[in-house]
């Protein structure tokens, strides 16, 4: 959709694009200064496969004072963003077969990496009703003998559903019960929450940290998606599987990124607080829009920045073109097309109607793009009062 609203950009339509997992901000100048320091002190040469000593020290301290999770620098791996290291850990661990449990709705990526790193991709659907979250008996039924990961991506995209230190103890106990299930905690969009604390895996169940991988990055928290820097910490042995894999692929991540990361990660993080500011005065006003719109109904996302809306009042109404809006792709692309706004249908995240509503962009394009959505949704419901009114009359 992204995509598909550059085009349309460059043939000179108006396009908001509400599409894109990336924050708007740009990168803290302190972080900019250590890759430029990088780049000047001449620290453009290959590094450790697992990325630069000192950098993993620093993720190490990170770690210890933002999670109370203890991890030695062999327990650490750095690569080209959190995406290559979960890729990394599935192919370094899944033999033919094995099952992943992937609550959803989820990100796009889960489930085509786990098929090219040979396993099965086990679906497990969050209902709305239960926060989009997974519920103990939904993981127990779903385990099988085949089960070798659980993956859990909290603050979530799409949703931005965050667990509690509550729901991630109940789904421990079921995981006590199932020695052959590991668990891969993406936690990128750890700082982005809004009025609770968040936990991960390792800080909820301290007794399963040897079968965790704590995935996260500097991607949302600093502002750096271009920069391409992920880590994860977990089993010795793990780490250094994934680190053979990544010897043999992309070798390392950039060293200037590396050096930048040292300063995102330990240094003055106070930047965060204003980004995270700006993201709830956005989310606050995306979702009392969205909620004004007829046909469409959201919650209240506790983190990233992500709206996930239920359109499933919109499904059946005609378009003024005479189009019958049957998926939420069809309302997606109807938005696009004709009012110039770019969103992500749900069935990409495995759940539908839905459509996802990136907040990650300025008050004036949020302000503009719902104004359109708000006509959008009125302009089909106008149309099938007119389409009533004939099929009566005639």
């Amino acid at each position: 959709m992204t995509a598909a609203a550059a085009a349309l950009r460059e043939e000179g339509v108006d396009v908001i694009a509400l599409s894109q997992g990336e924050p708007d901000f740009d990168t803290p100048a302190a972080v900019c200064d250590a890759g430029i320091a990088a780049i000047r002190g001449g620290r453009t040469r290959y590094t450790p496969v697992a990325g630069i000593k000192r950098l993993r020290e620093v993720i190490s301290e990170k770690l210890q004072r933002d999670n109370g999770l203890s991890y030695d620098i062999d327990q650490i791996t750095v690569g080209c963003g959190a995406k290559q290291v979960v890729f990394n850990a599935l192919f370094a661990s899944l033999d033919p077969g094995d099952e992943v449990i992937i609550p959803t709705p989820c990100w796009v990526s889960y489930p085509d990496m786990v098929r090219l790193a040979g396993g099965d991709p086990v679906l497990v659907g969050c209902d709305e009703r239960h926060g989009f979250k997974l519920k103990p008996e939904d993981l127990e039924a779903a385990i099988s003998p085949r089960t070798k990961w659980l993956m859990l991506n909290s603050p979530n995209n799409p949703t931005g559903a965050v667990y509690s230190k509550t729901e991630l103890s109940a789904l421990a106990a079921v995981l006590r019960r199932h020695d052959q299930v590991h668990v891969l905690a993406d936690d990128i969009y750890e700082k982005l929450v809004y009025g609770m604390d968040f936990t991960t895996m390792a800080d909820a169940a301290p007794d399963l940290i040897d079968r965790t991988l704590t995935i996260n990055g500097v991607s949302k928290s600093s502002a750096m998606t271009g920069w391409r820097l992920g880590y994860g910490a977990g089993p010795k042995e793990l780490i250094k599987a994934m680190n053979t894999i990544q010897g043999q692929t992309s070798s390392h991540t950039s060293s200037i990124s590396q050096y930048a990361a040292m300063e995102a990660i330990g240094g003055n993080q106070n930047y965060i607080a204003g980004f995270v500011s700006d993201f709830r005065k956005r989310r606050d006003f995306v979702v009392e829009k969205i909620n004004e719109a007829r046909g469409l109904q959201c919650r209240m996302p506790d983190g990233a920045f992500y709206v996930f809306v239920n359109c499933a009042g919109i499904l059946g109404k005609i378009t003024a073109q005479g189009r019958v809006i049957e998926t939420d792709m069809d309302f997606a692309l109807y938005l696009l097309e004709q009012f110039g706004v770019a969103v992500v249908p749900g069935s990409g995240f495995m759940a539908s109607p839905y459509i996802r509503i990136s907040y990650a962009s300025s008050m004036d394009d949020l302000q503009q793009a719902c104004g359109r959505i708000l006509a959008a949704c009125d302009a089909l419901c106008e149309n099938e009062k007119t389409h009533e009114q004939s099929q009566t009359i005639a």
